[in-house]
């Protein structure tokens, strides 16, 4: 089970986009993570008539490491780490570690 999933709203750690907040767009794989307004690069774009597309340089977002960032924890404006609980019919949730409340989301 993943502890950050797509549309978690999530802090930066780490690097250079060090506390800046953002919300997960995509998963690329088991370990990285594309983050709204995170980590952010300049692209050299060839211009391609036959697709309509412009040439220049482009931002583009790029992957960020899952463990250069932690999901952001409304109640307490912080950084705060994940947990699965299980419950008793069975199904495994998130939870924050801090409170133990269940991530909504």
């Amino acid at each position: 089970m993943n502890k950050i999933r797509k549309g978690d709203e999530i802090i930066v750690i780490a690097g250079r986009d060090k506390g800046k907040r953002g919300t997960v767009t995509l998963r690329v794989d088991d370990e990285r993570v594309v983050v709204d307004g995170i980590n952010i690069v300049k692209k050299h774009a060839k211009p391609n008539p036959m697709k309509g597309v412009t040439g220049g340089i482009i931002e583009k977002a790029m992957p960020i490491h899952q463990s250069n960032v932690a999901i952001y924890n409304k109640a307490s404006g912080k950084a705060d780490r994940v947990g699965i609980k299980t419950l008793q019919d069975g199904t495994r949730v998130r939870v924050f570690k801090s409170s133990g409340e269940e991530i909504k989301a």
